[in-house]
C-alpha cells in the first residue's frame, strides 16, 4: 500500500476514511494531527478538506458562539461565548496577536467563517483566524485616505467564486459636515487574487451613487451582500447595499419615521438586517423580513430606556433575538423584546465593542502567514 494510503497511529486507513475522522475532530485536536506525519498534513491542509470541515462546522448548532472585541486592562481581548449559556461566561479567549505595544485596532470591520478582519489607519488591514493562529497583512490599497475622506471597511464571503473579500470605501468630504458631490471611491480585496481592484465605470456594471458612509459604523453582512447606511447630500438615509458576487451596488429605502429619529445601526437578524432607530431615550427597531425588499419593513419593537446620562448605543443581536446594547462605561446588556426584560451581561469592554455569529474552522490554515506572529 502507498504512503498516501496509510497513516501512523491509527493504521493503515484510506485517505476517505482519515478525512471523516478528522472532520469531527475539534479544532485543536486536528492542528495537533497535522504534526503526525506528513500525509496528515496534507490532508488537512488541503483547500477541499478545509471547506469540507467548515460546511459540516455550520451544521453543527453547538460550534456557533458569540463573539466580542473587549479591552481587559488596556489589553485586546477577544473572546467568545456559548450562545445557549444564560450566564454568558467566557468559553475562550484569544490575546490580540500583535506585538507589544499593540496598535489601536478597534476597527473590527467583521467575522465570517472563522476569519476577522481587523482594519487600523496607520497599521493597515489583516486577516485573522484565532483557532489556527494564522494572521495576514493585506497589502495597502491603492488609494490615499486623508481628513478628507470618510473611510469604511466591510468583509464577507463570496460563495460563487468561493472568495473571500474585503471592500474598502472612501467618502469624499468638502469639511466634515459639507459632503462633495462626487461618488465614494471603492475598492475590493479579493484574497484569492490577492490584490485590490478598484471599481470603476468600466469595470462594474453598478457604481454606488452620490453619497457618503460614516465610517465608524460597520455594515451587516447578510445574504453574500454588505449593508451600509448611507446618506444623501441633504442628509436623507438609506441603506447602501454592495453584492460580493455581482458586484453592483443598489439601494433599499428605510422604512418611514419621524424627522428627529436617526438611524445608527444596522446589525445581521436571522437571514435578513434590522436597523436600529434612535430618539434621545427611545430605540425602535425594524427587521426587513425580505432580505433586499424595502416593503418587508417591519416595526419590531420600540422601547424606553432610562439610564440617566449614560449614552445607550446598540451594537447587535444574539441568535435567541435578543438585542444587545453599551452604555455608561462600556457596561453590556442584552434586551428581550418580548418579556420586555434587561440582563445585565457583566462584560466591561469599550466603544470598539463588536458582537457577531462565529463559527470556529480551518480557514487559512492552507495559506502562508506573512506576518510574522508569536502568541
Amino acid at each position: 500500500m502507498s504512503d498516501s494510503n496509510k497513516s501512523i497511529g491509527w493504521g493503515y486507513l484510506p485517505d476517505e476514511i482519515l478525512t471523516q475522522i478528522f472532520t469531527f475532530l475539534p479544532i485543536k485536536s486536528i492542528i495537533i494531527c497535522t504534526s503526525v506525519s506528513k500525509t496528515w498534513k496534507s490532508l488537512i491542509k488541503n483547500p477541499t478538506f478545509i471547506s469540507t470541515h467548515l460546511h459540516h462546522s455550520h451544521n453543527k448548532s453547538q460550534n456557533l458562539f458569540l463573539l466580542f472585541n473587549i479591552s481587559w486592562n488596556g489589553k485586546q481581548v477577544y473572546t467568545l461565548h456559548k450562545e445557549d449559556d444564560p450566564d454568558f461566561i467566557v468559553y475562550t479567549s484569544f490575546d490580540s496577536p500583535f506585538h507589544a505595544p499593540a496598535p489601536d485596532l478597534r476597527g473590527v470591520a467583521g467575522t465570517c467563517n472563522g476569519l476577522i478582519c481587523l482594519s487600523n489607519h496607520a497599521e493597515g488591514i489583516f486577516l485573522w483566524n484565532p483557532c489556527v493562529r494564522k494572521f495576514l497583512q493585506l497589502p495597502y490599497p491603492n488609494v490615499n485616505a486623508d481628513d478628507t475622506h470618510g473611510l469604511s471597511f466591510g468583509f464577507g464571503f463570496d460563495p460563487k467564486t468561493n472568495d473571500y473579500k474585503v471592500v474598502r470605501i472612501l467618502s469624499i468630504f468638502d469639511s466634515p459636515f459639507d459632503f462633495v458631490k462626487s461618488r465614494p471611491v471603492v475598492e475590493v480585496y479579493s484574497l484569492l487574487a490577492g490584490e485590490w481592484r478598484m471599481l470603476t465605470a468600466s469595470t462594474s456594471a453598478s457604481l454606488p451613487p452620490i453619497c457618503a458612509i460614516i465610517g465608524s459604523v460597520r455594515p451587516a453582512f447578510a445574504n453574500g451582500a454588505l449593508h451600509w447606511i448611507a446618506f444623501t447630500n441633504d442628509y436623507k438615509q438609506f441603506v447602501l447595499v454592495f453584492d460580493l458576487g455581482d458586484e453592483v451596488f443598489r439601494q433599499i429605502l428605510l422604512p418611514e419615521f419621524p424627522e428627529k429619529m436617526m438611524c445608527t445601526r444596522l446589525s445581521v437578524y436571522g437571514n435578513s438586517i434590522a436597523v436600529f432607530i434612535d430618539q434621545m431615550d427611545q430605540i425602535s427597531i425594524w427587521v426587513m423580513k425580505e432580505c433586499g425588499v424595502a416593503s418587508s419593513w417591519t416595526p419590531f419593537f420600540t422601547a424606553h430606556f432610562d439610564f440617566g446620562e449614560a449614552m445607550l448605543t446598540p451594537i447587535g443581536f444574539r441568535r435567541n433575538g435578543d438585542a444587545v446594547f453599551v452604555f455608561g462605561e462600556g457596561k453590556l446588556v442584552s434586551w428581550n423584546p418580548e418579556i420586555k426584560k434587561i440582563k445585565y451581561l457583566r462584560i466591561i469592554g469599550d466603544d470598539g465593542n463588536f458582537i457577531d455569529s462565529y463559527i470556529e474552522s480551518l480557514v487559512l490554515l492552507d495559506k502562508a502567514s506573512n506576518v510574522a506572529v508569536t502568541y
